[in-house]
Parts: structure tokens; C-alpha cells; sequence
């Protein structure tokens, strides 16, 4: 199916983000809302009180946060309002995309993280190496998303769009003009 073929919900429509495992296993579950697109791709929004959970574990948001599902599908880009400690986090992916009205994806464990007192950073290096093992990820996969990782880190270093406050200011905005419970 091609980007534009896909039916969005109208912005303002509550969904749940559901993330897998490369093996199939149930991982995080998101509430969160569609705000619309533009040209990085497709953009939800989280208010504080909505909840995160995954087998054994969940969590309440504190903060606003919004995220861009791009079309390439192979990460999700997270930024967490102020004074979260956390600005953004971006979980390598694979298969992101739409699926039966909600966006999913399999977590591939990297991420690109960047603190507020500790900077830019690529985290879960660890998890990585047991897990492309594990799950035995293909050579390609494991090579490509590397490189991003990479390429991530040094594009939010840099804070070239859409990881600028400028493009993450409109979508906190549109969030917080949405009248959400």
C-alpha cells in the first residue's frame, strides 16, 4: 500500500501505539493521539495521566510528549515537553507503519537518546548484542540499523529537522489546543 493510500484517523482520534518484539512477543502499548501529518511523516501526542505499559511493567505519563512515525518505518521519534529530563528518545524500529487503523512496530532495542544532563547518546548497546543474537537478527537489518543509529545521533546532536524545536513546537501546540481527558 502505498503512503498516500493509507487511511488516517482524523486528527483528535485516540489510538494505542503498539510496539512487538522481532519475534512476534507483545512489548509496549501506548495510549496516545493522532495529530496529523506532515512531510517527516505521521505525528502522535501523549498528555500526562495517559499510560505506557508492557509485560511487567507500566508507566504514567508526567509530561506532554509527541511522536513521528516516519514513512521510511524504521524508527520512532519521540520528544518529551519540558522540564522532562529526557528531550528525545528514539527507538530503532523496524515495520513501523500503520496496521488495522493503529500504528505499530517491532522495537529493535537501539536508541537515541538525549538527556537534558547528559546529552546525545546511543543507548541499549548491550541489549542490541544480546538480542540480534537471540532473536537472530539478519546480517542487512543488523548493518542498516547500526548506520541510522549512527546517523540519528548526530542529526538530533545537530537538531536538524524534525528533531529542531521548531517542528516539535507546532505538535506540542497542536496537543495541548486538543480537549483531551
Amino acid at each position: 500500500m502505498t503512503e498516500s493510500a493509507i487511511e488516517r484517523p482524523a486528527p483528535g482520534t485516540r489510538l494505542k501505539f503498539r510496539w512487538r518484539k522481532w519475534d512476534g512477543g507483545v512489548h509496549w502499548v501506548h495510549d496516545c493521539v493522532y495529530l496529523g501529518q506532515d512531510q517527516w511523516g505521521d505525528w502522535f501526542g501523549q498528555i500526562p495521566g495517559w499510560g505506557s505499559s508492557r509485560p511487567a511493567r507500566s508507566f504514567v505519563a508526567d509530561h506532554a510528549n509527541v511522536t513521528l512515525m516516519p514513512p521510511s518505518g524504521d524508527y520512532a521519534f519521540t520528544h518529551n515537553a519540558a522540564p522532562h529530563r529526557t528531550r528525545v528518545y528514539i527507538d530503532l524500529a523496524w515495520d513501523v507503519r500503520w496496521s488495522n487503523g493503529e500504528p505499530t512496530g517491532i522495537d529493535m532495542d537501539l536508541d537515541v537518546v538525549d538527556r537534558v544532563d547528559g546529552g546525545v547518546y546511543i543507548d541499549d548497546r548491550d541489549e542490541w548484542d544480546e538480542h540480534r543474537v537471540g532473536y537472530g537478527y539478519p546480517a542487512d537489518v543488523v548493518e542498516f540499523l547500526d548506520a541510522l543509529a549512527s546517523d540519528l545521533e548526530r542529526e538530533v546532536t545537530a537538531r536538524t529537522a524534525p528533531f529542531d524545536d521548531t517542528t516539535v513546537a507546532h505538535w506540542l501546540r497542536q496537543l495541548a489546543a486538543l480537549e483531551l481527558e
